[in-house]
């Protein structure tokens, strides 16, 4: 039986490609064509920040062997962000990509609530192979 390691270097082989896409959302960054959809809220960004990654797995998942999502980033969208998390890893692997999930926080905490800046949002050390 093969682990992690070994599966994510087959697809390094396969792709011929060692390159992982690091999906840390920052709201700013994504295109406002995406965000103009959904409220301006912490739902709305949950939901932009999934049609955000999947368009980036779709122009990828051929090439690119892995993807590598940061908890730390989809914390800060609350349960809509953990959402997030969770359907960007399943639609990744549906894709037949490797998904390091990153549960790294320490150097994240104090900075990530500054990533999002939203109008609604005043009211309100390991890795994982899959």
């Amino acid at each position: 039986m093969k682990n992690a390691m070994d599966n994510l270097i087959e697809k390094i082989k396969e792709k011929n490609n060692p390159t992982v896409i690091g999906l840390d959302p920052r709201y700013d960054m994504i295109p406002d064509c995406i965000k103009n959809k959904y409220k301006a809220d912490l739902e709305g960004a949950g939901k932009a920040i999934i049609e955000f990654n999947k368009a980036l797995i779709d122009e990828t998942f051929d090439i690119i062997p892995a993807v590598k999502p940061q908890i730390a980033f989809y914390e800060m969208f609350g349960v809509s962000g953990i959402k997030a998390f969770e359907e960007t890893c399943k639609y990744a692997k549906e894709k037949g990509m490797i998904v390091i999930r990153r549960y790294e926080k320490r150097r994240y905490r104090n900075n990530s609530r500054s990533l999002f800046k939203c109008s609604n949002r005043q009211n309100n050390n390991r890795r994982g192979i899959s």
